[in-house]
């Protein structure tokens, strides 16, 4: 049985590299959305819908149901295709289920982002020096190794697909499509809940989310955002721990 992880944003797939040490598996396969380390096909808008279809025809390829492990917008991606294609999973887990409850209002630089002007001198800035990103990052508990691996992504195809998917997704779009949160519970499914991570929502809003689409909370108390690189062995161990109990 497969493990698919997808990333999120401002992300590459070596925000994966400490996990896939700790689970020592050789079925692992990393996907990155178009735009973030992905190549971005022609006349790519950024949507919510357009990453849920990417997602799906990747899953597919694969041709058997998976384990899907989504962080960030990544964890976003899992979980619209866990409403919608259930059938192309054996579990999911997703650590940003707070974004899809009703009460949930973005965070100050996902509001940036949706303004217009204001955002694209953001993410201009963010392409011309990173290194204000990368020390922000790190601040919240991403190693720097990984960081700098990652910011070697940061290019104009990245900026411009942060506006659009970050714009199709202001509310109440997010809302709207958390009001299909039940259909997740088709499959077994885990919500991550970092403690420390501000930008995804209440420990309330997690909770109440997770419970509408039938998922497991898991709280990894003392962890923030990059909750799968500041302690991977205890992630791969939560990991571990669900995908047995699933296969129970």
């Amino acid at each position: 049985m497969p493990v698919v992880l997808v990333h999120g944003n401002p992300e590459t797939d070596a925000v994966w590299s400490p996990l896939v040490a700790e689970l020592g598996r050789t079925d692992v396969v990393r996907l990155s959305p178009p735009g973030w380390g992905a190549p971005v096909p022609a006349g790519w808008t950024a949507t919510v819908e357009e990453y849920r279809g990417w997602l799906v025809g990747e899953l597919e390829a694969i041709g058997e149901p998976v384990d899907l492990v989504g962080h960030d917008w990544g964890g976003g991606h899992a979980l619209t295709v866990a409403m919608a294609r259930p059938d192309l999973l054996r579990t999911w887990v997703s650590d940003l289920l707070g974004c899809f409850d009703p009460d949930y209002v973005w965070h100050p630089l996902a509001q940036g982002w949706q303004t217009p002007g204001k955002g694209e001198e953001m993410v201009a800035a963010m392409v011309a020096d990173p290194s204000s990103r990368l020390d922000d990052m790190a601040s919240r508990g991403l190693r720097r190794a990984v960081g700098e691996q990652m910011v070697q992504g940061y290019d104009e195809t990245m900026a411009r697909v942060v506006l659009g998917l970050y714009r199709d997704a202001a509310q109440p779009a997010m809302a709207r499509l958390g009001a299909n949160l039940p259909a997740a519970a088709a499959r077994p499914g885990l919500a991550v809940l970092a403690t420390e991570d501000r930008n995804v929502g209440t420990d309330e809003m997690r909770r109440r989310a997770a419970a509408r689409a039938g998922a497991r909370v898991v709280a990894l108390d003392g962890l923030g955002h990059w909750w799968m690189v500041q302690d991977p062995a205890r992630a791969a161990g939560m990991l571990d721990e669900f995908w047995s109990s699933a296969a129970r």
